[in-house]
């Protein structure tokens, strides 16, 4: 046995004394998306005994664990999040979960300048012969987290798959091991639509051979990548890594040839899709695996010639601003990074950034179990709404009826050109209501 597996042996415990280190009114930090310590959290709340006031700060969770979801455990714990996803909606209306509205780029640093973290709680790949383990599936606050908490508890699950770049730690940083084998949370591939599929010829059509791309969450950037198939030596420098991406590398459309920074190399924060995806990712040496403070830095972006950045939004007004994470008030998703590729990859060298949605979308009618059809471009955003991408900053806007180039226009010009994409029943209306509120 070498000093390195010594090392681990020592400090290997069970998740129930893991856990009896965490005090009342720590701030506990935990890892992204599948890369969540599924045994920890999934016993979190047995503390509840003895802790009050532990606050949880989370990214994209996956999993609904008890702390957070079960009302018993309110005056013990809080979570706090920088994306929302299903777990932290269906919780929001009982006031257990609250969002930290940020740009994904400073999320792990803004926060430790608000409070410090007490207690990293992540997941690892198995420890290597010289004492290596790997984050796996994220970097995007990780390292920051680790290099400051006062404690460094650390899962460590066998079918996680070994990455390289910022996702490495050494055995000698970690205070604590659990060992825990669990399945990896997938992010299914919703079906694509007709809407889908027609948005992502209209993007890909703008996209030419050798740019490198970036794509967010939703069937709308997984229509986009179906659509790139015939694209030649593309590259990849996006926050999340997706099935998508896998599939345009098999077909060899994904080279890197012709990026500008790290060429040859698929740059990302973190991976979440399928177990595809995850496979993929393992002991790959053709994927850097980076903080998000760095892949998200828009003058970091920019060094990429031909960068092309592809997000989604939830409405639009009139004047080009985007909500793409709230419902009025009710937050729905999050900020995540598309200010920050949006920005980038308009200061990129023949750079473009795209904004997609669906013209239209249907909603309940209050009251009744009727759903009724409306605009997704509106004369003004709901009251409360999220302005997620300022209109300062949105370049392409793109529906199932067209592309608007918004990029250097005025407010008559925008007016026009989002109408040209809107839903052809509602055109007329959007014109008398931009008439009437006098947008232009």
């Amino acid at each position: 046995m070498n000093r390195f597996r010594e090392l681990y042996q020592s400090k290997l415990v069970s998740v129930e004394e893991a856990l009896q280190h965490i005090q009342s009114r720590n701030h506990i930090v935990t890892a992204l998306g599948a890369s969540e310590p599924q045994g920890l959290l999934s016993q979190l709340h047995t503390i509840s005994d003895r802790v009050e006031d532990v606050t949880v700060t989370t990214c994209l969770p996956m999993t609904s664990f008890d702390y957070f979801a079960k009302d018993q455990y309110r005056k013990h714990f809080t979570m706090e999040g920088w994306f929302y996803m299903p777990v932290m909606r269906e919780n929001h209306p009982e006031q257990r979960v609250s969002y930290i509205p940020h740009h994904l780029r400073f999320a792990g640093l803004r926060r430790l300048v608000h409070r410090p973290v007490h207690v990293f709680l992540g997941s690892a790949s198995p420890m290597d012969r010289y004492g290596y383990l790997s984050l796996s599936l994220s970097a995007t606050h990780e390292r920051d987290m680790i290099e400051q908490a006062d404690l460094v508890i650390i899962e460590v699950n066998p079918k996680l798959p070994r990455t390289f770049g910022d996702t490495t730690v050494h055995v000698g940083e970690i205070d604590f091991i659990v060992e825990n084998e669990f399945d990896l949370p997938e992010l299914p591939i919703p079906p694509l639509n007709e809407k889908d599929e027609r948005i992502g010829k209209y993007i890909a059509e703008h996209i030419e051979d050798g740019s490198t791309i970036q794509l967010g969450i939703g069937s709308i950037p997984n229509a986009v990548s179906k659509q790139l198939m015939n694209k030649k030596d593309l590259g990849i420098h996006t926050e999340m890594l997706t099935d998508g991406m896998v599939d345009l590398f098999e077909a060899g459309v994904i080279t890197g040839k012709y990026k500008t920074l790290y060429p040859h190399k698929m740059v990302a924060s973190f991976a979440l899709g399928t177990e595809k995806l995850y496979r993929f990712l393992d002991d790959n040496p053709g994927v850097a695996i980076l903080r998000n403070s760095y892949v998200n830095d828009p003058y970091v972006i920019a060094q990429n010639d031909k960068m092309v950045s592809i997000n989604t939004t939830l409405e639009i007004d009139l004047t080009g601003q985007c909500n793409s994470e709230s419902i009025g008030h009710r937050q729905y998703s999050g900020t995540g990074g598309q200010a920050d590729t949006a920005i980038g990859a308009q200061m990129s060298r023949g750079g473009k950034s795209f904004i997609a949605l669906h013209s239209t979308t249907a909603v309940r009618v209050p009251g009744t179990n009727e759903r009724k059809t409306v605009s997704k471009i509106v004369p003004s955003l709901k009251k409360g709404a999220a302005v997620t991408l300022s209109r300062n900053d949105v370049d392409y806007v793109v529906t199932e009826y067209g592309v608007a180039s918004l990029q250097g226009t005025s407010i008559r010009e925008r007016v026009e050109r989002l109408i040209s994409i809107a839903h052809p029943d509602f055109r007329d209306q959007l014109r008398k209501e931009a008439i009437k509120e006098q947008i232009w």
